[in-house]
């Protein structure tokens, strides 16, 4: 007879995982993800599922290697949900577990790619001037700004920049825009922009061709100028395209 240990009916232990954990009615459930992939996920760069989960297997105990119980899953997630949902779920809502060390260093890369979205989306209104990724970072502990680990950089970055204008002197950058329109509308079009306050750079008048406008905008106008825009073409019946 074989001395082997046999691994217990119930456990499927998996090494080198990622757990994201999510208590359902005060259950426990865990699905193992592989490393690095979790945040891809949620931030939308990964699509593939398959990329993420190591196993489309529910746990109450991933280290362990203890499955779920079916009847926690039923009372928990429902009756007639797949393991695959019940797992889209837990890594949708759940919270990805991570080590002491690992997770300080995540945060702090985390931190650091915020910061620089964040220097790339602004200026200094009194010298029109980006700031260093230094003072970005400085004023961002100012605020006693933390990372959020479960959400994306790219999203904290925007919320931190709108929290930042409420107490420094900082803005978005100016939005550039190219604005293609048909040459007998081109005149017209151009007092209205001069009326929602653009910046024209540059125009370029082509006779009976389409014409091309340069200019920048405050982004924070963005909705109301696709919004005037389109109501401007729609009332008219024109076609006219517009290249942004």
């Amino acid at each position: 007879m074989s001395k082997a240990m046999q691994q217990p009916i119930g456990q499927k232990r998996l090494t080198n995982v990622a757990v994201v954990l999510l208590k359902n009615n005060g259950i426990r459930f865990e699905i193992a993800c592989y490393k690095n992939k979790v945040l891809s996920w949620r931030s939308g760069v990964e699509k593939d599922l398959d990329e993420v989960l190591q196993s489309h297997t529910v746990y109450s105990n991933v280290s362990k290697g203890i499955l779920a119980n079916s009847k926690d899953l039923e009372t928990a997630f429902g009756k007639g949900r797949d393991k695959t949902e019940i797992c889209l779920e837990i890594l949708d809502k759940g919270e990805l577990q991570i080590a002491g060390k690992e997770r300080e260093s995540q945060l702090s890369s985390q931190f650091r790619d915020i910061a620089t979205i964040v220097m790339q989306k602004t200026i200094n209104p009194e010298t029109q001037r980006p700031y260093t990724i230094s003072m970005i970072e400085r004023l961002m502990h100012e605020i006693h700004f933390a990372v959020d680990p479960n959400s994306s950089s790219k999203k904290q970055a925007l919320e931190i920049i709108r929290e930042l204008q409420k107490h420094f002197p900082i803005k978005r950058c100016p939005m550039r825009l190219q604005l293609t329109v048909p040459q007998q509308n081109f005149s017209s079009l151009l007092e209205k922009l001069n009326v929602w306050n653009a910046s024209i750079v540059s125009k370029d008048e082509s006779g009976g061709q389409p014409s091309t406008l340069y200019g920048h905008t405050d982004v924070s106008r963005w909705s109301s100028w696709v919004c005037h825009i389109s109501i401007y073409l729609h009332g008219r019946k024109q076609s006219d395209e517009f290249t942004f």
